[in-house]
């Protein structure tokens, strides 16, 4: 089947789609996205996605494409045209193209909108969730608002390949202090030997996930104690459990980091308790 992209007011072969070579997006990473889950026809937290999208463009001060209820129009058609019922959709804008200069282009530069959408694969995730993953530490050498979901990724991918060349799926960023930040991709949760639910507090040092803000919701609603606080990796390596979170994988289990076994090694009960109910509780919009 071949996949479709949104670009820019077309819809096209995604073989064939692209934007101009002067796209500030190409050029100084000069733009958001957002990855949402799609799980049986049904778009997972798409208004805190949409939310958080908000914040991303007023933060750098990139306007609007178009009205929020078009752009849901517009995702929910290329999910359609794809034929995607168990997947994602991934969007981004950038501050448009125009000639290449450091301060922004002239008002009224049209904004450049993407939209794609794939499959994934749920025997893969399955897997991950029984065998758990393993990470390594990474230093942290981002820029101070990762808070800010920008497309200016670069650390994330040297770090995520660092992670492979270990033989591990995922990099947690650590702080000169030695305290835990997030995932290359996703927020780190730990349950500390006394039982208690942790992970970092949101602020400008970590982006605040919308599976994490969900999950909030999940262990409210089970009575679980949990506290946002730094941790150190000294701490993440003593604990119960690690694990990680993403729109994209909701929870999993990180059963060694650095070459270091987490506890017995195996996935633990918690992660598995707070992924069984997260549907239960996340929002879900039709396609």
């Amino acid at each position: 089947m071949t996949r479709i992209a949104y670009v820019n007011g077309v819809y096209q072969r995604h073989a064939d789609a692209g934007v101009h070579i002067e796209d500030r997006g190409f050029q100084f990473a000069d733009g958001v996205y957002e990855v949402c889950e799609v799980r049986h026809g049904f778009i997972i937290d798409l208004t805190r996605h949409l939310d958080r999208l908000d914040r991303s463009l007023a933060e750098i001060r990139i306007g609007w494409p178009m009205t929020r209820a078009a752009l849901v129009i517009i995702v929910r058609e290329v999910l359609r045209r794809n034929r995607v019922r168990n997947g994602l959709f991934y969007l981004q804008v950038t501050r448009g193209s125009a000639r290449r200069d450091h301060v922004f282009p002239l008002d009224g530069t049209p904004s450049t909108i993407v939209v794609t959408a794939k499959r994934t694969d749920a025997s893969l995730i399955a897997r991950k969730n029984t065998v758990g993953i393993r990470a390594i530490t990474v230093p942290e050498n981002r820029w101070d608002r990762v808070d800010v979901k920008t497309v200016g990724l670069l650390p994330n991918v040297l770090a995520r390949q660092a992670a492979r060349e270990e033989g591990a799926q995922e990099a947690i960023f650590v702080d000169p202090d030695g305290t835990v930040k997030e995932g290359a991709a996703t927020n780190v949760w730990i349950v500390d030997g006394q039982g208690k639910l942790r992970t970092r507090h949101a602020d400008h040092g970590i982006l605040k996930g919308i599976t994490r803000t969900t999950l909030m919701d999940v262990v409210a609603a089970a009575g679980i104690d949990i506290e946002e606080r730094a941790f150190s990796v000294e701490e993440m390596l003593a604990a119960r459990e690690v694990f990680i979170t993403a729109a994209t994988s909701i929870c999993f289990p990180v059963v060694a980091v650095n070459g270091k076994t987490i506890a017995n090694g195996h996935p633990g009960s918690m992660s598995q308790k707070i992924r069984e109910a997260f549907f239960d509780v996340a929002e879900k919009t039709a396609i």
